[in-house]
């Protein structure tokens, strides 16, 4: 399976992940993580996320999110590309 996304390494653990502009939505299915996570918007706008049981919440440039390991969530596509920086707890 080819993932929307592409992620890059960066130092301390964590990695930037970029969501093109151009992915179809049908890629940005519910998923769980099997590990906690933190994540820091870098860029992208109009996107959202949507946690399990919750109404979806405008992702903010800046802001930090946290994603407890197998909660079911998914990303709702916005304007241009979106790029989040992740750490695994």
């Amino acid at each position: 399976m080819v993932k929307p996304y592409e992620d890059t390494e960066v130092d301390g653990g964590a990695f930037i992940r970029t969501f093109d502009k151009n992915l179809n939505e049908e890629e940005l299915i519910w998923h769980r993580d099997k590990k906690d996570r933190e994540i820091a918007v870098l860029s992208g706008g109009g996107w959202q996320i949507q946690m399990d049981n919750k109404l979806p919440e405008e992702l903010k440039v800046g802001k930090l999110y946290f994603i407890n390991k197998e909660e079911y969530h998914r990303l709702i596509k916005g304007n241009g590309t979106l790029r989040i920086k992740i750490w695994e707890k």
